[in-house]
Protein backbone atom coordinates (compact mmCIF):
# COMPACT_ATOMS: atom_id res chain seq x y z
CA UNK A 1 0.00 0.00 0.00
CA UNK A 2 1.21 3.23 -1.16
CA UNK A 3 1.97 6.12 1.53
CA UNK A 4 -0.46 8.48 -0.07
CA UNK A 5 -3.07 5.58 0.19
CA UNK A 6 -2.62 5.43 4.32
CA UNK A 7 -5.20 7.40 6.57
CA UNK A 8 -4.21 8.76 9.75
CA UNK A 9 -6.21 9.82 12.28
CA UNK A 10 -4.42 12.01 15.25
CA UNK A 11 -6.59 12.86 18.31
CA UNK A 12 -5.45 15.77 20.73
CA UNK A 13 -7.12 18.45 22.41
CA UNK A 14 -3.73 20.28 22.80
CA UNK A 15 -3.48 22.13 19.14
CA UNK A 16 0.13 22.67 18.82
CA UNK A 17 0.37 18.75 19.41
CA UNK A 18 -2.05 18.53 16.38
CA UNK A 19 -0.45 21.16 14.08
CA UNK A 20 3.21 19.36 14.66
CA UNK A 21 2.27 15.72 14.44
CA UNK A 22 0.00 16.43 11.26
CA UNK A 23 2.90 18.49 10.33
CA UNK A 24 5.39 15.73 10.62
CA UNK A 25 2.96 13.03 9.46
CA UNK A 26 1.69 14.41 6.06
CA UNK A 27 5.37 15.20 5.07
CA UNK A 28 5.70 11.77 4.88
CA UNK A 29 2.71 11.56 2.45
CA UNK A 30 0.39 10.02 5.00
CA UNK A 31 -3.53 11.42 4.35
CA UNK A 32 -3.66 12.73 7.98
CA UNK A 33 -7.23 13.91 9.90
CA UNK A 34 -7.36 15.25 12.89
CA UNK A 35 -9.92 15.81 16.09
CA UNK A 36 -9.83 17.82 19.23
CA UNK A 37 -11.70 15.11 21.34
CA UNK A 38 -12.76 11.46 21.65
CA UNK A 39 -16.68 12.25 20.28
CA UNK A 40 -14.83 14.25 17.36
CA UNK A 41 -12.50 11.32 16.94
CA UNK A 42 -15.66 8.43 16.81
CA UNK A 43 -17.68 11.01 14.24
CA UNK A 44 -14.47 11.30 11.75
CA UNK A 45 -13.21 7.31 12.32
CA UNK A 46 -16.77 6.36 10.50
CA UNK A 47 -16.48 8.67 8.27
CA UNK A 48 -12.91 8.16 6.88
CA UNK A 49 -12.24 4.54 8.48
CA UNK A 50 -8.31 5.95 8.93
CA UNK A 51 -5.61 2.53 8.93
CA UNK A 52 -3.77 3.92 12.12
CA UNK A 53 -5.69 6.39 14.83
CA UNK A 54 -3.47 8.23 17.15
CA UNK A 55 -5.11 9.07 20.35
CA UNK A 56 -4.80 11.14 23.62
CA UNK A 57 -5.85 9.62 26.94
CA UNK A 58 -7.26 12.32 28.91
CA UNK A 59 -9.34 14.92 26.67
CA UNK A 60 -13.05 16.54 26.98
CA UNK A 61 -16.14 15.96 26.60
CA UNK A 62 -15.02 12.48 25.37
CA UNK A 63 -11.44 10.56 27.02
CA UNK A 64 -9.23 8.56 24.29
CA UNK A 65 -10.67 4.99 26.46
CA UNK A 66 -14.13 5.57 25.85
CA UNK A 67 -13.71 6.51 22.44
CA UNK A 68 -11.41 3.24 21.83
CA UNK A 69 -14.07 1.13 23.28
CA UNK A 70 -16.87 2.83 21.06
CA UNK A 71 -14.37 2.14 17.64
CA UNK A 72 -13.60 -1.03 18.99
CA UNK A 73 -17.82 -2.19 19.18
CA UNK A 74 -18.18 -0.62 15.09
CA UNK A 75 -17.85 -3.29 12.59
CA UNK A 76 -16.15 -1.47 9.63
CA UNK A 77 -13.43 -0.51 12.18
CA UNK A 78 -12.30 -3.93 13.25
CA UNK A 79 -9.02 -3.62 11.92
CA UNK A 80 -8.08 0.01 12.33
CA UNK A 81 -4.82 -0.18 14.80
CA UNK A 82 -5.08 2.34 17.54
CA UNK A 83 -2.09 3.61 19.91
CA UNK A 84 -2.39 5.75 22.36
CA UNK A 85 -0.21 9.11 22.75
CA UNK A 86 -0.09 10.19 26.70
CA UNK A 87 1.96 11.40 29.10
CA UNK A 88 0.97 8.60 31.25
CA UNK A 89 2.98 5.37 31.32
CA UNK A 90 2.39 3.73 35.08
CA UNK A 91 1.16 0.45 35.20
CA UNK A 92 -2.55 1.02 35.51
CA UNK A 93 -2.71 2.84 32.58
CA UNK A 94 -1.22 0.46 30.09
CA UNK A 95 -3.64 -2.02 31.71
CA UNK A 96 -6.41 0.20 31.16
CA UNK A 97 -5.50 0.46 27.93
CA UNK A 98 -5.23 -2.32 26.50
CA UNK A 99 -8.59 -3.15 28.13
CA UNK A 100 -9.88 -0.46 26.15
CA UNK A 101 -8.57 -2.56 22.81
CA UNK A 102 -5.25 -0.08 22.35
CA UNK A 103 -2.98 -2.12 19.73
CA UNK A 104 -0.16 0.26 21.23
CA UNK A 105 0.87 2.81 23.71
CA UNK A 106 2.93 5.85 22.72
CA UNK A 107 4.19 8.07 26.13
CA UNK A 108 5.04 12.12 25.53
CA UNK A 109 6.94 14.04 25.11
CA UNK A 110 8.13 12.30 21.59
CA UNK A 111 10.29 13.88 19.16
CA UNK A 112 8.63 13.99 15.71
CA UNK A 113 10.88 11.73 14.29
CA UNK A 114 10.90 9.14 16.40
CA UNK A 115 7.23 9.01 16.43
CA UNK A 116 7.19 8.77 12.54
CA UNK A 117 9.58 6.23 13.45
CA UNK A 118 7.45 4.41 15.38
CA UNK A 119 4.27 5.38 13.21
CA UNK A 120 5.94 3.28 9.97
CA UNK A 121 6.65 0.59 12.57
CA UNK A 122 2.59 0.11 13.04
CA UNK A 123 1.81 0.83 10.18
CA UNK A 124 4.34 -2.42 8.28
CA UNK A 125 1.49 -4.66 9.65
CA UNK A 126 -1.05 -3.21 6.59
CA UNK A 127 1.83 -5.35 4.07
CA UNK A 128 2.00 -8.55 6.50
CA UNK A 129 -2.24 -8.67 7.01
CA UNK A 130 -2.75 -8.29 2.98
CA UNK A 131 -0.43 -11.19 2.94
CA UNK A 132 -1.48 -13.80 5.40
CA UNK A 133 -5.36 -14.34 4.84
CA UNK A 134 -5.44 -18.01 5.70
CA UNK A 135 -8.09 -19.62 8.69
CA UNK A 136 -5.70 -21.40 11.18
CA UNK A 137 -7.01 -24.65 12.82
CA UNK A 138 -6.10 -25.73 15.93
CA UNK A 139 -9.06 -28.65 17.06
CA UNK A 140 -12.07 -27.14 17.47
CA UNK A 141 -10.59 -23.51 17.51
CA UNK A 142 -10.98 -21.17 14.63
CA UNK A 143 -8.37 -18.13 14.08
CA UNK A 144 -9.60 -16.00 10.95
CA UNK A 145 -6.44 -14.04 10.32
CA UNK A 146 -8.70 -11.87 7.84
CA UNK A 147 -11.38 -10.52 10.16
CA UNK A 148 -9.35 -10.97 13.32
CA UNK A 149 -11.92 -12.96 15.56
CA UNK A 150 -11.16 -16.34 16.76
CA UNK A 151 -14.17 -19.02 17.28
CA UNK A 152 -14.49 -21.93 19.51
CA UNK A 153 -17.52 -24.62 18.87
CA UNK A 154 -19.29 -21.57 17.31
CA UNK A 155 -18.65 -18.54 19.91
CA UNK A 156 -16.69 -16.13 18.36
CA UNK A 157 -13.89 -14.59 20.84
CA UNK A 158 -13.14 -10.97 19.66
CA UNK A 159 -9.68 -9.81 20.71
CA UNK A 160 -7.99 -6.43 20.26
CA UNK A 161 -5.02 -6.50 17.46
CA UNK A 162 -2.26 -7.12 19.32
CA UNK A 163 -4.19 -9.77 21.73
CA UNK A 164 -4.74 -11.51 18.71
CA UNK A 165 -1.33 -11.12 16.92
CA UNK A 166 -0.05 -12.41 19.60
CA UNK A 167 -2.64 -15.37 20.03
CA UNK A 168 -2.24 -16.45 15.96
CA UNK A 169 1.84 -16.12 16.61
CA UNK A 170 1.80 -18.53 19.45
CA UNK A 171 -0.53 -20.97 17.56
CA UNK A 172 0.91 -20.61 14.47
CA UNK A 173 4.52 -22.24 15.32
CA UNK A 174 3.79 -25.86 16.83
CA UNK A 175 6.53 -27.02 19.16
CA UNK A 176 8.36 -23.55 18.97
CA UNK A 177 9.22 -21.88 22.37
CA UNK A 178 8.70 -18.17 21.75
CA UNK A 179 11.62 -15.97 23.84
CA UNK A 180 10.58 -12.31 24.62
CA UNK A 181 12.78 -10.50 21.97
CA UNK A 182 10.87 -12.71 19.07
CA UNK A 183 7.44 -12.36 20.20
CA UNK A 184 8.11 -8.15 20.59
CA UNK A 185 9.44 -8.40 17.10
CA UNK A 186 6.55 -10.25 15.39
CA UNK A 187 4.08 -8.78 17.32
CA UNK A 188 5.65 -5.35 17.98
CA UNK A 189 8.06 -5.01 15.21
CA UNK A 190 11.76 -3.73 15.45
CA UNK A 191 11.67 0.00 16.08
CA UNK A 192 9.00 0.17 18.71
CA UNK A 193 10.61 0.41 21.75
CA UNK A 194 8.09 -1.59 24.52
CA UNK A 195 9.09 -3.32 27.87
CA UNK A 196 8.89 -6.78 28.95
CA UNK A 197 6.07 -5.90 31.38
CA UNK A 198 3.62 -5.41 28.14
CA UNK A 199 4.15 -8.63 27.22
CA UNK A 200 2.55 -9.86 30.29
CA UNK A 201 -0.34 -7.78 30.40
CA UNK A 202 -1.06 -9.47 26.90
CA UNK A 203 -0.36 -12.88 28.43
CA UNK A 204 -2.69 -11.66 30.98
CA UNK A 205 -5.79 -10.54 29.24
CA UNK A 206 -5.55 -13.93 26.72
CA UNK A 207 -5.89 -16.08 29.80
CA UNK A 208 -8.75 -14.06 31.44
CA UNK A 209 -10.43 -13.35 27.50
CA UNK A 210 -10.02 -16.80 26.00
CA UNK A 211 -10.56 -18.60 29.35
CA UNK A 212 -6.83 -20.84 31.11
CA UNK A 213 -8.65 -24.03 29.44
CA UNK A 214 -8.60 -22.89 25.77
CA UNK A 215 -4.83 -21.06 26.55
CA UNK A 216 -4.04 -24.82 28.08
CA UNK A 217 -5.35 -26.38 25.07
CA UNK A 218 -3.10 -24.19 22.51
CA UNK A 219 -0.28 -25.06 25.19
CA UNK A 220 -0.45 -28.32 24.92
CA UNK A 221 -0.67 -29.09 21.66
CA UNK A 222 2.58 -28.32 21.24
CA UNK A 223 2.56 -24.05 21.23
CA UNK A 224 5.20 -22.45 23.82
CA UNK A 225 6.05 -19.25 25.09
CA UNK A 226 9.04 -17.62 27.15
CA UNK A 227 8.49 -15.35 28.49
Amino acid sequence: MKKKDIKILLVDDEADILEIVSYNLSQEGYQVFTAENGKIAVQKAKKHIPHLIIMDVMMPEMDGMEACEIIRKTPELGQVIITFLTARSEDYSLVAGFDAGADDYITKPIKPKVLVSKVKALLRRLKDENAVTENLNVGDIIINREEYKIVKEGTEIILPRKEFELFYLLASKPGKVFKREEILDKVWGSEVVVGGRTIDVHIRKLREKIGEDLFKTIKGVGYKFEV
